[in-house]
């Protein structure tokens, strides 16, 4: 978006009431504070080529008009004239355009809010034993078998503290992983795991001296097939 200006003739502009009266004898403007006077002013005319063509005229044949009108009221005045020029195509309302491409501040402070990328909305965690998923967010988050299984292991038995000799036990017990953990490196597995759970790597606890535990957390929604955990029982 830019700007051109017309190659018209200027005239001088003079605050007042009516030609010759007293500037100060009229209502004061409602913009203009106590102790400012006011020295112009600015129209904003939404007026498109084509719309002008299809009124049977042109804009510079407007703004022509627009400056005789505003001689004839104030023989004094002084006008300038610039026309906002926005790519063929483009959406918005005429008066927008030019009220943006005039740098209009309450326009460019609507225009800023519009820009600005919307707050991201936690949806929160959906772990999905089912089909082996983690979702952040809406967003599937890819794990290893390993830190699913781990992740898995700790949410379908919630509320209890796992010791680090249980975890390898029963996730390692088959022998097939040439990296076998022992209680000290299963630290290094939980922080991979709670680097990739990301804004929510808190609901994966650590219990000092003991193990990890996962808590109720409301962020948090279990997908699960029919079979329950069989700490249930």
């Amino acid at each position: 978006m830019s700007l051109a200006t017309l190659d018209v003739p200027t005239n001088r502009l003079t605050t007042g009431a009516v030609p010759g009266g007293n500037p100060d004898s009229g209502p004061r403007l409602r913009a203009v504070p106590a102790g400012t006077e006011a020295r112009g002013f600015v129209l904003y005319v939404g007026l498109g080529e084509s719309k002008a063509e299809a009124a049977g005229t042109e804009l510079g044949a407007v703004v022509e008009q627009l400056k005789r009108l505003v001689i004839d009221l104030a023989p004094e005045a002084e006008t300038y004239a610039a026309v906002a020029l926005a790519p063929r195509g483009a959406g918005g309302r005429d008066v927008d355009v030019v009220r943006l491409a005039l740098q209009d501040p309450a326009a460019l402070a609507k225009h800023r809010l519009a820009e600005e990328p919307s707050p991201k909305v936690r949806g929160g965690v959906i772990v999905d034993v089912s089909r082996k998923r983690l979702v952040l967010d809406g967003e599937t988050i890819a794990l290893t078998y390993k830190e699913f299984e781990l992740l898995q292991y700790l949410v379908l038995r919630e509320g209890r503290t796992i010791e680090r000799a249980e975890l390898i036990s029963s996730l390692w017990a088959d022998g097939e992983d040439d990296d076998i953990p022992n209680e000290r490196t299963i630290d290094v597995h939980v922080r991979r795991l709670r680097s990739k759970l990301g804004a929510y790597e808190d609901i994966v606890r650590t219990v000092r001296g003991i193990g990890y535990r996962f808590d109720h957390h409301a962020d948090v929604s279990i997908r699960q097939a029919s079979t329950p955990s069989p700490d249930f029982f």
